[in-house]
């Protein structure tokens, strides 16, 4: 059995599969922002923020530090270029089996366009 591993991928693949994180980084795109603050931003208790939190913090994707009495979030330090190069790669792939099954389509149509001509 082929299994293909890569937990980095695994990690912020899930972490983005959520709408409500997808959410958080790009709030945290226009600025740093307080877990409380990003709680009240996406009206939900601040026990489920420190969750998304910190499924976004497994992926490398936020970082917090914690200040006084304040966490504070920003983007981690991981950027999603190996995720859009893994979907670009993928795309590609995609885009020429199209590419060859048009080719296929096409080549039928000239062929029954023939045999109707044929007839």
């Amino acid at each position: 059995m082929v299994q293909y591993e890569n937990t980095r991928l695994d990690a912020s693949f899930a972490a983005i599969s959520d709408a409500t994180r997808r959410g958080v980084l790009e709030q945290l795109g226009r600025g740093d922002a307080s877990i409380t603050g990003l709680a009240q931003t996406f009206n939900m208790t601040l026990t489920g923020m420190k969750k998304h939190v910190s499924v976004l913090e497994q992926a490398g994707l936020v970082t917090t530090e914690k200040v006084g009495r304040v966490r504070t979030c920003k983007l981690g330090i991981l950027d999603l270029g190996t995720e859009a190069a893994w979907l670009d790669r993928h795309r590609q792939l995609w885009e020429a089996r199209f590419d060859k099954l048009d080719q296929v389509v096409e080549e039928l149509k000239q062929k029954e366009k023939l045999n109707v001509q044929k007839s």
